[in-house]
């Protein structure tokens, strides 16, 4: 995919999982003989983004040094730390501002969570010079753990809105923001995409589009979850199992 840098958001705490991961950063966790990680990492590669930054804080060495001894082939890998949580958003903007690339567009996503889609339909949308963003938003029959995304009949992104059951679009926590649009964000730490970043481009009339697919997501965010990831790799991501 010409001209696209990701980057990976792996910072956080992962409080509600740290027990069953001592020692390890969230996105490490081991999956079918990889870390977690390794497989975004690999799903992005397959999908054109070889140029891939990862966003590290809470025990970021470990992720560091993993990738030091751990080349992915084909892949140009830098982690960027952050000293003191950022946000979301602060953590991109972090990485962003240490690497000095200015590709056409980055990829912005979570290391602690993968969603089967294709990312070029994203890319897509920046056709229309008007568009400064694309959110790839999730179809899903709950929507009660996530907030939702409001959007008209063109994909424009309205609003978020809260927690709240039954069928919904929500948030799958993949952005593409143009390279030029991350001049608009606001200029705080720390700082959220969701709650800063979002409302502060929809203010300056900045064209957000929801790109909503039907596709299986994984967050292996809570101890419900991880144990899942073991097969959501195996039943989705056979075609990676020999070619990374």
């Amino acid at each position: 995919m010409n001209n696209i840098a990701a980057v990976i958001l792996a910072g956080g705490y992962g409080t509600r999982v740290k027990y069953l991961l001592p020692n390890i950063p969230k996105p490490m966790a081991s999956v079918v003989d990889k870390p977690f990680l390794e497989w975004i990492i690999c799903y992005l590669k397959q999908q054109g983004i070889t140029q891939q930054i990862i966003s590290t804080g809470h025990l970021g060495e470990v992720i560091e040094e993993h990738f030091k001894t751990h080349q992915v082939n084909g892949v140009d890998i830098n982690c960027c730390r952050e000293n003191e949580p950022l946000g979301t958003a602060g953590g991109f903007i972090n990485a962003v501002q240490q690497v000095k690339l200015s590709p056409k567009a980055w990829l912005v996503m979570n290391g602690d969570s993968l969603i089967v889609a294709n990312f070029d339909q994203l890319v897509n949308y920046l056709d229309d010079q008007e568009v400064g963003c694309v959110i790839l938003g999730v179809a899903v029959d709950d929507a009660s753990r996530y907030g939702s995304l409001v959007f008209d009949q063109s994909n424009t992104l309205i609003n978020f809105a809260e927690k709240q059951a039954g069928k919904g679009v929500i948030n799958g926590g993949v952005y593409l923001f143009r390279h030029d649009v991350l001049g608009q964000f606001p200029s705080q730490f720390t700082l959220s995409f969701e709650y800063d970043v979002f409302p502060t481009l929809l203010e300056k009339n900045i064209c957000i589009k929801v790109h909503s697919v039907e596709a299986p997501f994984l967050d292996i965010g809570t101890p419900e979850t991880l144990p899942q990831a073991e097969t959501f790799i195996k039943e989705n991501f056979t075609n990676l199992l020999e070619q990374c």
